[in-house]
């Protein structure tokens, strides 16, 4: 068998079209413009490289971007009360706060400043609480997690009733996802570092979800036949045949587990182009949310 590979950076592309289209529908209807504010602490240089794409990718479906720069040495007071400003600003819909922060600053104390309504990374404690209660819809859920369940349905997956395997339990991916398989009413199983018998564990899953952060774990003798596979990890390892003296694997061995799954992400090529797509959907939905 090999698998069909999951082409997330196609998918994506058709996704920034779409927001296109409507972003442009809202401002032909006379509507304010959706616009993404991004907060960035310090001189991460990867943070600045993400900081970057999500502005590069506003542009190219015509939402207004607004950057905020703050030295690492700056204040928790003056961080949350620029926060305050976003929220209180009509021409913003969106905030996004570049995780992660510098030491010294409160991480949970500034995504709790962040409105609910302008959360569009779906970090917001109450969003979260949302998503993990029955009967509750979040406002926003965040990006990274809902790619792989749109990656999944594109991918022709049946997640009602199928068992599900996540490996990770990270806020920012491993537990919100688990939470949208449940919510698909897959059974849904959450593994970690104190999982007895992983291999074992990830044998019995139809769709296995891999957010661990370790280079090339998952084997491809761990992989059910058939299974569906999203590999969130995005890891580099030393390869001195490239010219940048590096590769980009996931935390699946990929060339094992292509001849074993039903369907596979790659990496890179993915997950990675779905989270900025979600990012942007979810700042329309706030715009149209504003105008109601």
């Amino acid at each position: 068998m090999t698998a069909k590979i999951i082409n997330g950076k196609a998918i994506a592309v058709e996704l920034r079209q779409e927001i296109a289209r409507e972003v442009e529908q809202l401002v032909s209807a006379g509507k304010p413009r959706p616009g993404l504010a991004t907060v960035l602490i310090g001189e991460n240089p990867a943070s600045q490289t993400y900081v970057r794409a999500k502005r590069k990718a506003c542009a190219q479906v015509g939402i207004e971007s607004f950057s905020y720069e703050l030295p690492a040495t700056v204040s928790q007071e003056k961080v949350e009360e620029l926060i305050r400003r976003l929220n209180d600003d009509p021409k913003i819909h969106g905030i996004l706060v570049q995780l992660p922060l510098p030491a010294g600053i409160d991480g949970e104390r500034v995504l709790r400043a962040v409105s609910i309504e302008k959360d569009v990374d779906g970090f917001h404690p109450i969003n979260i609480g949302r998503l993990a209660q029955k009967g509750r819809e979040p406002l926003f859920v965040p990006c990274t997690p809902a790619g792989c369940i749109e990656l999944l349905k594109r991918a022709g997956a049946k997640l009602d009733g199928a068992n599900a395997v996540v490996i990770g339990r990270s806020n920012i991916v491993g537990m919100p996802v688990a939470l949208l398989l449940v919510r698909e009413n897959a059974t849904t199983t959450i593994c970690h570092s104190h999982t007895r018998d992983l291999p074992g564990t990830c044998r019995k899953a139809d769709v296995l979800i891999a957010a661990i952060g370790r280079p090339e774990m998952i084997r491809g003798d761990w992989i059910k036949p058939g299974a569906y596979v999203i590999d969130v990890g995005i890891n580099r390892i030393e390869d001195s045949t490239r010219k940048r003296g590096y590769r980009l694997v996931g935390d699946v061995a990929f060339d094992e587990a292509v001849d074993v799954a039903g369907a596979i992400t790659p990496v890179p090529g993915g997950v990675g182009p779905m989270t900025i797509a979600g990012l942007l959907r979810n700042t329309l939905r706030s715009a149209k949310r504003s105008q109601v």
